[in-house]
């Protein structure tokens, strides 16, 4: 029999101690699966005393999960501790500098830290491996980076982030506020105590960030993700959007061209009858457009300690197969590091589509004569125009609205004709509507 592949697992969380069941339960197939078994020899965590729900004792236990790697009896490490920096990347690199093959997680450290890690996992011609970093259990990394290796992609987009589809879904179906909701999915554990990375779309950044990396074989570019979440949605821009024939979904999408490489995540309109309309609750799902294989959609449960622990170990087989039978190391974006390519942000005015305005107002004469003259002159044509309801205890009116095809520059000039306005009583706010 093979000798089996030795695994160091850092982190005992929901992932950690998921991977701990699955490589236990399936311990048969994986191993057929695999051409040798693959064993879990040593964990590592914060806590060494705290109950976990599976039996450690098989294991060994080391204090300090940094050096891992450097243990003569561990040929992978499994970081899932989290967080772009710390021990989780201390440990990554003193794996990998040691000669071992990494598997992660961590979409935090991959979208900040990835292309040092690949260039190191390359010098030391070792695996880096990270499926697990980004829509959970679903094969979207190893579906574009293999399945349609001979595709150029010409754009990838998709729903990044369970637990803002989560919120989304509640809102859509209860009628219900933001912040009502948010505070519900907290107390369900469907959302952290703070929620900032989820809700405000920074999550979603850093796995569309590695995904546009893969994509377009470009280098890893988190910072010019154009990035907002969906904190300012309102139950009336659910309800409005409905009857206009949309839901809302927090979108993240990147495309590249000879303008650059556009990332953006932002909540948009997306018609009824678009595939990630129907998208609901936690699941996630991604779309990459290929100039021969054409639409392929991903779609699964984007978290959770089962589809995680799924990828994880996924890796770990990809691991044990290449190394059983001497064969080459899979490069972690596609190609060798020096190989992607260095692409500027693109600029977004140019780009044409239509767009939702929300307008937050003061009931008053002559509002919406100030928005339509500023929309004119800045040569935005509207397509729909709807004014909700009569003013309340706030003196707010709602103006929503539905823009013609045109330039997103036009729409930004329009706004700044509208700053420092004394009929809005706040920002307005602009959704993208999703075109085919």
């Amino acid at each position: 029999m093979a000798e089996p592949l030795r695994i160091a697992l850092a982190g005992l969380g929901t992932v950690g101690v998921g991977v701990i069941r699955l490589v236990e339960a399936n311990k048969a197939l994986i191993e057929r699966r695999a051409g040798r078994p693959i064993a879990i020899t040593v964990v590592s965590a914060r806590d060494r005393t705290r109950a976990r729900g599976v039996d450690l004792s098989p294991y060994a236990w080391e204090d300090d999960m940094v050096i891992l790697g450097e243990r003569a009896d561990v040929d992978v490490v499994v970081e899932m501790v989290g967080g772009s920096d710390g021990p989780a990347l201390a440990c990554s690199r003193t794996t990998i500098e040691a000669g071992k093959a990494l598997v992660t997680a961590n979409k935090a450290m991959i979208a900040h830290h990835g292309l040092e890690l690949a260039a190191k996992a390359e010098e030391h011609k070792v695996a880096l491996k990270f499926e697990a970093a980004v829509a959970g259990g679903i094969p979207v990394i190893k579906g574009l980076r293999e399945g349609a290796a001979a595709n150029a992609i010409e754009r990838v987009y998709g729903i990044l982030n369970g637990t803002c589809n989560y919120i989304l879904t509640v809102m859509e179906d209860s009628g219900r506020d933001f912040a009502d909701v948010l505070a519900e999915a907290q107390a369900k554990g469907y959302a952290e105590a703070d929620p900032a990375f989820d809700v405000e779309g920074i999550d979603a950044a850093h796995k569309l960030s590695i995904l546009a990396a893969i994509a377009f074989g470009t280098r890893l570019d988190f910072a010019s993700v154009d990035t907002a979440g969906i904190t300012r949605l309102r139950a009336a821009d659910i309800a409005q959007a409905h009857a206009l024939g949309y839901v809302i979904r927090l979108i993240g999408m990147a495309d590249a061209g000879s303008e650059g490489l556009f990332q953006r995540v932002q909540p948009h309109l997306v018609p009824m009858d678009h595939p990630l309309a129907h998208v609901d609750g936690a699941t996630n799902a991604v779309v990459a457009e290929g100039n021969f294989s054409g639409r392929l959609l991903f779609q699964g449960a984007g978290a959770g300690d089962g589809p995680t622990a799924s990828a994880v170990v996924a890796d770990l087989i990809d691991i044990a197969r290449s190394t059983r039978v001497g064969g080459e190391v899979a490069n972690a974006f596609s190609m060798p590091v020096a190989e992607l390519e260095a692409m500027a942000p693109a600029p977004s005015g140019h780009r044409l589509g239509r767009a939702y305005l929300r307008f937050m107002v003061k009931d008053r004469p002559g509002v919406l004569a100030e928005i339509a003259a500023a929309l004119r002159d800045a040569g935005v044509s509207i397509e729909s125009l709807i004014q909700k309801g009569r003013a309340g205890e706030s003196g707010e009116v709602m103006v929503a609205l539905v823009t013609h095809e045109g330039p997103e520059s036009a729409v930004s000039e329009a706004l700044r004709l509208l700053e420092g306005s004394d009929s809005l009583s706040e920002a307005p706010l602009v959704l993208h509507i999703l075109e085919d």
